[in-house]
């Protein structure tokens, strides 16, 4: 390795440190592999996920004094196109931008390949300007401009061995050959990677008769996607057991694993659920993406009357507090939060979950295993010898677990869990319907928080205009808020997700109402008599904010 490449490594690691983005040991790491393999630090980082493309794109920019290039620098046509053929470019990953008085500028996914900048300015007869690229924007742009007519992922399915066909499904020893082929892996691969780049939170490969279909969840809503041949069915679903470790011979019962892969320099944890179906096994991977998790009570609509509400239970030193909501409405995201907040050196925080999602720093985090004997209350009861201050619960699920909760809560411990029901209101009675009695609830439920995630407006392109007078009449809303579409949000009009929440404080006027077993409907009147703002009252504000849309708000919640 030359002088001036140990000298820039050199840059490149104090850069990181210094910035905190990596510590010596994360360096020491990454240094050992690269000795062993001869790759640069920064590709050896981006591959071990330590440092994300996009990050690493921009530092190695600023210490090379270079631009970065951004999407919207790339060509709509080929640049000086009959000097270069295309294996070249693709091969040394470089794409000319423009052509100038200054010469010709080009992206360079590694801007130190100094061969492949002096056989481009021999080809294009002028001098070359350097320009750092974003390797995934720069694939992208070279797919666009050099497209052979095929997609990525059929020139994949094209290198395949046209014998790979459902035939194999029963024979485990092939499928496992067929899985293990390089064609297969780039084509799982490529499947998770394009999920990840469209921001997705959820993967489904779905086998039908005639297809294998394919989608993604992105901002709540299921999108399709590029659909692989049905024949390679049985090759796609071995391959992803074999990632998650899971029995690729069975296939006549569900099975669960878990997938830690690198992608696009982000480290993501895959959480894959498999179930047998009439044509086939149906596999969907959820993507936990944990550097984008955002465990700050604002950022998932949190704010106001409500955040003081909740950090009010919260900070009191014993009782429970559920947060409720249907699957996939952000609620764990929510105990998560709460759980940084509490987590300080003066507590001990101890959490049951199936699965633990997110791993935080200090928490003593447990990861039940029914196979083994390892559920809720058996391991609930063992906490509870642990000398705890804050027990989070993944989720209540019987009567037996939400004794226990109650108890620990009688003992001078904060619980924390989840709880499937529709509302606030609804969570005392459902808690009833279990079989908790009426006294126990009220001695120990300190308070209940309601959410639903609804899809949030690109603030790049949104537009707003004057809502009809019976819009005004009926919701209150003088403007509206709507998606437009626009390269920042990928057309949609929509950027992420926010939640729509309430949140409600037991007192006594409630305590005397769950005691009587009243309706839910009493409850919620008395809770918002007491000062609680509905879910649906909460997202028409925030329509109003131009934060998301009024039929947003209509899809994932109404007033009863």
């Amino acid at each position: 390795m030359g002088t001036v490449m140990i000298a820039f490594e050199s840059r490149l690691a104090e850069a990181l440190l210094a910035t905190g983005r990596l510590d010596a040991s994360a360096i020491d790491r990454a240094s050992r592999l690269r000795e062993g393999s001869g790759e640069r630090l920064d590709a050896i980082l981006t591959k071990l996920g330590l440092v994300a493309e996009r990050d690493m794109a921009a530092l190695v920019a600023e210490l090379l004094g270079l631009r970065l290039a951004g999407a919207e620098d790339y060509p709509d046509t080929a640049v000086l196109e009959d000097r270069f053929t295309r294996p070249f470019l693709r091969g040394a990953r470089v794409l000319p931008l423009a052509v100038s008085d200054e010469g010709l500028a080009l992206a360079m996914a590694d801007p130190l390949d100094t061969f492949a900048v002096e056989a481009i300015r021999l080809a294009a007869g002028l001098p070359v300007t350097r320009w750092v690229a974003v390797p995934a924007e720069l694939e992208a742009a070279a797919e666009r401009l050099f497209g052979d007519g095929r997609s990525h992922l059929g020139r994949i399915v094209a290198d395949l061995d046209p014998e790979a066909d459902g035939g194999a499904e029963d024979d485990v020893e092939r499928l496992k050959d067929l899985a293990s082929e390089a064609p297969v892996v780039r084509l799982v691969n490529l499947l998770i990677a394009r999920a990840v780049e469209a921001r997705a939170s959820d993967i489904h490969i779905e086998p039908f008769e005639n297809r294998l279909r394919v989608r993604t969840r992105v901002d709540g809503v299921l999108v399709e996607a590029e659909e692989p041949p049905m024949r390679l069915k049985a090759a796609i679903v071995s391959r992803i057991k074999i990632m998650a470790r899971l029995n690729i011979a069975e296939r006549r019962l569900p099975q669960d694993g878990r997938i830690k892969v690198a992608v696009r320099g982000r480290e993501m944890d895959l959480r894959v659920s498999t179930i047998p179906t009439l044509h086939g096994e149906s596999v969907v991977m959820r993507i936990l993406d944990r550097e984008s998790a955002t465990l700050d009570f604002a950022a998932l609509g949190f704010a106001g009357a409500e955040l003081a509400r909740l950090t009010g239970l919260l900070d009191r030193p014993n009782g429970v507090v559920l947060v409720t909501g249907p699957t996939g409405s952000g609620k764990t995201t929510t105990l998560y939060t709460a759980l940084k907040r509490l987590n300080t050196a003066a507590r001990k925080v101890v959490t049951v979950e199936d699965p633990v999602e997110y791993q935080l720093e200090g928490v003593n985090q447990i990861q039940v295993k029914p196979q083994i004997g390892l559920d809720f209350s058996g391991v609930l009861r063992s906490i509870l010898r642990q000398d705890p201050d804050v027990i989070m619960i993944g989720e209540i699920r019987d009567l037996e677990t939400a004794e226990i909760a109650i108890q620990a809560a009688l003992t001078g411990h904060l619980v924390l869990s989840t709880l499937h029901t529709n509302s606030a209101a609804a969570t005392a009675s459902r808690l009833l319907d279990m079989g908790v009695e009426p006294f126990l609830l009220t001695a120990t439920v300190t308070g209940l928080a309601a959410q639903r995630l609804v899809r949030r407006l690109c603030p790049a392109c949104r537009r707003v205009e004057a809502a009809a007078p019976e819009i005004v009449a009926q919701y209150g809303l003088e403007r509206l808020w709507h998606p437009v579409g626009c390269p920042a949000c990928g057309g949609s009009g929509w950027h992420g997700r926010v939640g729509v929440v309430e949140v409600l404080a037991m007192d006594d006027a409630l305590r005397r109402l769950v005691l009587r077993r009243a309706e839910i409907a009493d409850i919620r009147q008395a809770a918002r008599a007491a000062g609680m703002r509905t879910m649906f009252e909460d997202g028409l504000a925030k329509a109003a904010d131009g934060l998301t849309a009024l039929e947003e708000v209509l899809r994932v919640t109404r007033e009863d």
